[in-house]
C-alpha cells in the first residue's frame, strides 16, 4: 500500500504540488508540541499495517501525530482507546485534546464522565486540573450528579477555586476544605466592608462559574445560608435578587396557593431545578428527605424492595418548617440512577424522563421499580425537582 493512500498529508505531498516531491531526503516540520519522534514512528508503522497496538500513556502523543499526518483511521482508532481509558487523571487531557484534534464524541463522552463523577467521586487532583472554562460547563449542567445537595456544589466550588489559587497545595481531600476556608477567611481582612471575594482582582477570573449556582436551593436552609453569608465569596447583590425571589415564591405558595408546576417545561427544569442526590453504599431499605425549605411540601423519599417511593407528608411523620395543607401539590422531577467502576465508568445507568406528580395530603406513590440487573451497590441516586410553578409575568412588568 502506498503512503498517500493513507494519508492526505503524503498525498499532497508527492503529488507534486509541495517543492519536496522531486527530493531523496524530507524534513518535516513538526508545528504541534504534543508529537515526539516515538509518536511519529508509530504513526509511520501505521501505513503498513492496519491493526496498531496503541499504549494509553502514549495516546495523545500518537493523536497528535496522525492528526498531522492525516491518518484518520489512526485518528479514530486513538479516540476509541481513549473513550476506554477515560479517568481521573486523564479526563482533562482527553477533553483538551479532543478539542484540539475535532474529536467531538470523545469530548462528549469526556463531558459525562466529569457529570458523573464531579461530585460523587471528588479528588485532589482532579479539581486542581479543571479548567474554568471546564467547571462552567459542569455547574451550569442539570445532568450534573449531585451528592446531597446544592450546597454540596458551592462546597466543591470552594475547593475548586483555592487549589486554582494555590495550585502548589498538595494536601488530602479531608484537609481541603478546612485549608480553603483559612485560606479566604485571611484574605477577607485584606478587603473593604461589603466587598465580595468574586469582585477582588484574584476572584473575578471564577464569576462565570459561580453564576450559575442555583443559589435558591442554598439559602433555603437556614446552616447553608449563614455559611454562604460567613464566606462572603459570593455578591451581596446576587444573594439579594434570590432571597427577593424566594420570599416572593413563599408568598405565592402561601397566599395565593400555587400548587406547584403546572406542566412539564423543560427549559425551566434544566435551567432552575433543584439538584440533589443519595449514595446507598449497600441494599437494604432506606427513607430520607433532602434537607431545605421547599415551600411546605415535605418530601419523603423511601427505597425498599426494589422500588423507589415518594410520600408527601403533611401530618403524619415529624419535620421542621411548615408544611402545606393544601388538597394536592404537584411536583415536577426527573430521577437517574447509577453505579460506577472503580474508573468511574459507568455500569449501568437508567433514567426516567421529567415527570409531573400530583400528590394528596399524606399521598405515596412509587416512581421508579428496579430491574434487579441494575442493582449493583452502591447505588447513586441523583434527583431533579422543581415544588412551584413559574412567576406569571403581567403585562405591566418591566415598562
Amino acid at each position: 500500500m502506498h503512503f498517500n493512500e493513507k494519508s492526505g498529508y503524503f498525498s499532497s505531498m508527492f503529488s507534486g504540488s509541495w517543492r519536496e516531491s522531486g527530493m531523496d531526503t524530507i524534513e518535516l516540520e513538526i508545528p504541534d508540541q504534543n508529537i515526539d519522534i516515538e509518536a511519529l514512528q508509530v504513526a509511520f508503522g501505521s501505513l503498513y499495517r492496519d491493526e496498531v497496538l496503541i499504549n494509553p500513556s502514549r495516546v495523545i502523543a500518537l493523536l497528535a501525530a496522525a492528526s498531522m499526518l492525516q491518518l484518520d483511521g489512526l485518528i479514530q482508532q486513538c479516540g476509541e482507546t481513549m473513550k476506554e481509558t477515560i479517568n481521573a487523571k486523564t479526563v482533562c487531557s482527553y477533553y483538551n485534546s479532543a478539542g484540539t484534534y475535532g474529536l467531538d464524541s470523545l469530548k462528549k463522552k469526556c463531558l459525562e464522565w466529569l457529570l458523573n463523577n464531579l461530585m460523587t467521586h471528588q479528588s485532589v487532583e482532579l479539581l486542581k486540573e479543571l479548567s474554568i472554562n471546564l467547571m462552567k460547563q459542569l455547574i451550569s449542567s442539570s445532568n450534573l450528579f449531585v451528592m446531597q445537595v446544592e450546597m454540596d456544589i458551592y462546597t466543591a466550588l470552594k475547593k475548586w477555586m483555592f487549589l486554582q489559587l494555590v495550585p502548589s497545595w498538595n494536601g488530602s481531600l479531608k484537609q481541603l476544605l478546612s485549608e480553603a476556608d483559612s485560606w479566604f477567611s485571611k484574605r477577607r481582612k485584606d478587603f473593604e466592608d461589603g466587598i465580595s471575594f468574586l469582585e477582588t482582582e484574584q476572584g473575578y477570573a471564577f464569576i462565570p462559574v459561580f453564576k450559575y449556582l442555583r443559589l435558591q436551593y442554598i439559602i433555603s436552609d437556614l446552616a447553608s445560608a449563614r455559611i454562604i453569608e460567613r464566606d462572603s465569596l459570593i455578591p451581596a447583590d446576587w444573594l439579594f435578587s434570590v432571597y427577593k425571589q424566594q420570599w416572593f415564591a413563599m408568598l405565592r405558595a402561601e397566599q395565593d396557593n400555587d400548587v406547584g408546576p403546572q406542566e412539564i417545561n423543560k427549559e425551566e427544569l434544566e435551567a432552575n431545578s433543584m439538584r440533589c442526590g443519595r449514595k446507598l453504599a449497600k441494599d437494604g431499605d432506606y427513607c430520607w428527605r433532602w434537607t431545605g425549605f421547599n415551600f411546605g411540601f415535605d418530601l419523603l423519599v423511601t427505597y425498599t424492595n426494589r422500588y423507589i417511593v415518594f410520600k408527601r407528608n403533611t401530618l403524619n411523620q415529624p419535620c421542621s418548617g411548615s408544611v402545606s395543607l393544601q388538597p394536592r401539590r404537584n411536583i415536577a422531577f426527573r430521577l437517574r440512577l447509577a453505579s460506577f467502576h472503580s474508573s468511574g465508568k459507568l455500569i449501568c445507568s437508567r433514567t426516567a424522563g421529567y415527570q409531573l406528580l400530583t400528590l394528596e395530603k399524606d399521598q405515596e406513590q412509587v416512581v421508579m421499580n428496579l430491574d434487579s440487573r441494575l442493582l449493583v451497590f452502591p447505588l447513586y441516586i441523583c434527583c431533579n425537582f422543581l415544588y412551584t410553578s413559574a412567576e406569571k409575568r403581567r403585562e405591566n412588568d418591566g415598562q
